[in-house]
């Protein structure tokens, strides 16, 4: 009788122990599994305010948790001091950076360019405001040096926050494409340090002004009349009707006010945003940072229709600031209350063959 070779004889052997494998298989699997419910951790376990999430390795204990749902952040466990850091998704970000980069531009410019082309459409139309008697060719003192000092320190810092604040807002767009990125990145930086360093000036100016004019800028009855006239910017003529026109009218009062509150409450978002999650966590901070942008925005539009009404808007007005002293018949149409209450301790200055408005 004919054997068969080794080689096929060792076929049968290697059949059966291929069946083997594949039968024990899912028996191993089987017995390797862990029962229905072993990698869930017992609520009692999880903490306070956190949801586990299960993955394909469940664990089985809390201990060997890393990823659990806060409300609807994803965070994980971490062993250093920081608990910030253990965010790792937050769905709320993608809000925020969509108001970064597309919601803030465009508040930021339709507020401060709107304003300024508003600015040129009025000067167009009505001009400038001129005194409407001349000069008298005599002065008389209105802002003091401890005044004009508090004023000018705010107003500098104020513009410098302004500029290194638009550079962060708009520099990636507009400057990237004209200086590159290294010079942007180094101007970027310098301006950060710039505007965190002039919030100082800024904010001792602030609280200057309220000890040197808050009693100055309470609303009064006087402010009804210019309101109702709106100070006669909108037509010819005499440019305030003879009323109790104290020594701030109200848009003075207005500018007061808000750069006062605009400027207190810029300042405290400022500084919470310069000390990250010391008060607030990731959420409180991206509304730190919409509000202080919005803010922002809305200061620097008004305080060039400030810059524009006390500059080539008004004839007479920067002098009060610049040398202290106003133009008697500016006083007399445009602050006549204020001028007829000091006019006896206020000293007149120069001479004139002109003639000036009598303020009996």
């Amino acid at each position: 009788m004919k054997t068969l070779p080794i080689r096929w004889a060792a076929v049968p052997l290697l059949v059966l122990a291929l069946a083997a494998l594949l039968l024990a298989g899912p028996v191993a699997a089987q017995e390797g599994s862990p029962p229905p419910g072993a990698g869930v951790i017992p609520k009692e376990q999880v903490p306070p305010g956190l949801t586990q999430i299960p993955g394909p390795n469940s664990p089985r204990t809390a201990d060997d948790v890393i990823l659990y749902m806060d409300e609807s952040k994803l965070v994980g466990r971490i062993t250093i001091p920081d608990p910030a850091l253990a965010t790792l998704v937050q769905p709320e970000g993608r809000d925020w950076r969509y108001f970064r980069t597309r919601i803030e531009k465009w508040v930021a410019a339709i507020a401060i360019v709107g304003m300024a082309a508003a600015l040129l459409l009025f000067f167009v139309i009505r001009g400038r405001i001129r005194i409407e008697h001349g000069r008298a060719g005599r002065t008389v003192p209105r802002f003091n040096g401890l005044e004009r000092f508090t004023h000018w320190m705010t107003a500098l810092a104020f513009l410098a926050l302004a500029i290194t604040g638009l550079i962060v807002t708009f520099g990636r767009p507009l400057l990237i494409p004209l200086i590159g990125h290294s010079a942007f990145t180094a101007t970027a930086e310098t301006a950060k340090y710039i505007h965190n360093f002039s919030s100082v000036p800024f904010v001792l100016g602030i609280l200057l002004m309220i000890v040197l004019w808050i009693r100055d800028n309470i609303p009064g009855k006087a402010d009804i009349d210019w309101i109702r006239n709106m100070g006669g910017m909108f037509k010819g003529g005499s440019t305030h009707p003879l009323s109790e026109t104290g020594r701030f009218n109200a848009g003075q009062k207005g500018v007061f006010w808000s750069v006062v509150l605009g400027g207190l409450a810029l300042a405290v978002t400022g500084y919470l945003l310069m000390v990250p999650f010391y008060v607030t966590g990731i959420g409180g901070m991206q509304i730190l940072h919409i509000v202080h942008a919005v803010l922002g925005a809305l200061m620097i539009a008004g305080i060039l229709a400030h810059i524009y009404i006390g500059t080539v808007g008004m004839e007479g007005a920067f002098e009060a600031m610049g040398k202290g002293e106003v133009d008697e018949n500016w006083a007399i149409e445009h602050h006549r209350g204020w001028y007829e209450a000091h006019k006896r301790e206020l000293p007149r200055h120069g001479s004139t063959h002109g003639h000036g408005v009598s303020a009996e």
